[in-house]
């Protein structure tokens, strides 16, 4: 059973930005920079990540800060968004999953954030894997997936493909595409 160490000062000046003080702290005692807080089980890495502190983030993953390490909701680091490039390039999993079984490619497919999804696609995340509801990323209905190889044959618990999940102008562009 894991002990709980609160970190909530390290956690705050990881959010907030703070790097100098947080140096301080963390080289007077290089196990602050894994501890877990009591609150979700995130640590100064999740807090430094869901803010965007880049060099925050370096410092934490020089230190040996886990990249793949969940909390307590099962959420990635890499699940945060924030800088996601400086943790792949650490080898944080593009793949990873929530609890929900839900990839990073899946968030940023539903939110429609491009970049992230091209970042994700050049780290080789996968465009078929199914989160808990069996949906795809492509499900989230985003067309250009397909240019990457994703499936749009795989059904879902409803044993809907995303074809026919997707509903309006992207059902008849990927209906076009199939048929050809």
């Amino acid at each position: 059973m894991e002990v709980r160490v609160s970190n909530v000062e390290i956690c705050n000046l990881a959010y907030t930005g703070k790097f100098e003080e947080l140096e301080k702290c963390v080289l007077s005692d290089s196990s602050q920079a894994t501890r877990t807080d009591q609150v979700c089980g995130q640590t100064a890495l999740h807090w430094a990540c869901s803010a965007g502190h880049v060099e925050i983030v370096q410092f934490l993953l020089d230190l040996g800060a886990e990249v793949d390490l969940k909390d307590d909701v099962s959420q990635h680091c890499v699940m945060l968004q924030a800088r996601t490039q400086i943790l792949l390039e650490n080898g944080a999993d593009p793949n990873a999953t929530d609890k929900l079984e839900s990839t990073p490619l899946h968030r940023a497919s539903a939110k429609g954030n491009y970049r992230l999804i091209q970042l994700l696609l050049k780290e080789s995340a996968s465009t078929n894997i199914q989160d808990s509801e069996g949906n795809t990323p492509l499900s989230e209905r985003r067309l250009f997936l397909v240019e990457h190889g994703a499936s749009i044959y795989i059904e879902n618990k409803e044993k809907m493909t995303p074809l026919q999940v997707a509903k309006g102008g992207l059902g008849s562009v990927l209906k076009r595409i199939v048929e050809g």
